[in-house]
């Protein structure tokens, strides 16, 4: 009988590698000879448009089959419009892939207009790590801490209400009081940085990694404050308040903390729904390899990027969350970053 049931074990294990060796085999003849298309939602020499364009140099040869990778931008919407084409008219096969705007859940969360997708149904692919949201300012400003700004005007760009750019600003206004003007629509960072430059806005929101990546000089020289940030503590911003040290209210905090959520999940990788699974979980698995590759983790390192990734089915959970935020906080959230 044991013998029997040994057997039986053994030939279980044999179908089971057979059928995942086959399913592996299945998704490198799909890849093989084709393009994976890596999108983002805004203008060219952002954070985002650089870890885009990392990822889609790196992630080809962890995908089976190995297909030729190349990053498009399709801007409009501060990234909407990109999630929404993905969702909506994009193939849903995994050949097409998109870094989101990671505010777009809260967006869906609230009942923004234009939101037309449902991110619980996007396959989180992955992301090389969490982030700090900072709102920093131009030292044409002459402001050099949150509490100066409830009594100086300050002018704050961002890429459109559809993410963080705007909900932070909007959050130091509404909920401690800032005078701030918001000025929306430039289509990426890099073009408010510009604008930064030439005294259009005093400043913007922007992550502390994107800060450290691409303006190493504008902080070593002075020229950039960062005046509030929210996220985990930070050593090398001493002094420098969380926008949950500045609002006064428990119920406060929480709206803080449903609009910043998406800085959990960092510079999310996602792809379309109705992808077949075994294709996601190809992809996830890419991912996974690819932000253990020396060669990734070297030009990460050069680019000032930290690399502490946060995995496909985390940022599922943290997108569902977020998605039953109670609706009286969510109708708090809304009038403020809608």
């Amino acid at each position: 009988m044991a013998a029997l049931m040994k057997a039986a074990l053994l030939a279980s294990a044999l179908i089971a590698a057979s059928l995942s060796s086959a399913r592996a085999d299945a998704v490198a003849d799909f890849y093989r000879g084709r393009t994976v298309t890596v999108l983002v939602g805004v203008s060219v020499g952002g954070e985002y448009d650089i870890l885009t364009r990392l990822m889609a140099r790196h992630i080809a040869k962890q995908i089976p089959g190995f297909p030729a990778t190349v990053a498009q931008n399709m801007l409009g919407a501060g990234g909407m419009t990109m999630t929404n084409w993905m969702y909506n008219l994009g193939p849903k096969d995994g050949t097409y892939l998109g870094v989101i705007q990671n505010g777009l859940p809260t967006q869906q969360a609230i009942g923004a207009n234009g939101v037309q997708f449902d991110a619980s149904r996007l396959n989180w692919i992955g992301s090389i790590s969490a982030t700090v949201e900072t709102l920093a300012l131009w030292k044409g400003s002459q402001i050099t801490t949150a509490a100066e700004m409830l009594t100086k005007e300050t002018i704050i760009g961002t890429v459109g209400k559809s993410n963080i750019s705007y909900g932070f600003p909007a959050m130091l206004k509404e909920l401690y009081g800032a005078k701030i003007r918001i000025v929306s629509g430039y289509p990426g960072g890099n073009d408010i940085n510009l604008a930064m430059e030439r005294g259009e806005v005093h400043g913007r929101n922007n992550t502390w990694s994107s800060w450290k990546a691409t303006k190493p000089a504008w902080l070593a020289s002075g020229d950039l404050r960062v005046v509030a940030y929210e996220g985990p503590p930070q050593a090398d911003l001493p002094g420098v308040p969380t926008l949950q040290q500045l609002v006064k209210t428990e119920d406060d905090r929480a709206i803080v903390r449903l609009v910043a959520a998406g800085a959990q999940l960092g510079r999310p990788l996602a792809t379309g729904p109705d992808v077949p699974a075994d294709r996601v979980s190809a992809l996830r698995a890419a991912f996974d390899a690819m932000v253990k590759d020396a060669d990734f983790l070297k030009e990460a390192a050069a680019l000032n990027f930290d690399v502490a990734p946060v995995r496909g089915e985390a940022m599922q959970k943290i997108v569902a969350d977020v998605l039953a935020t109670p609706k009286p906080l969510r109708d708090r959230a809304r009038p403020i970053i809608e």
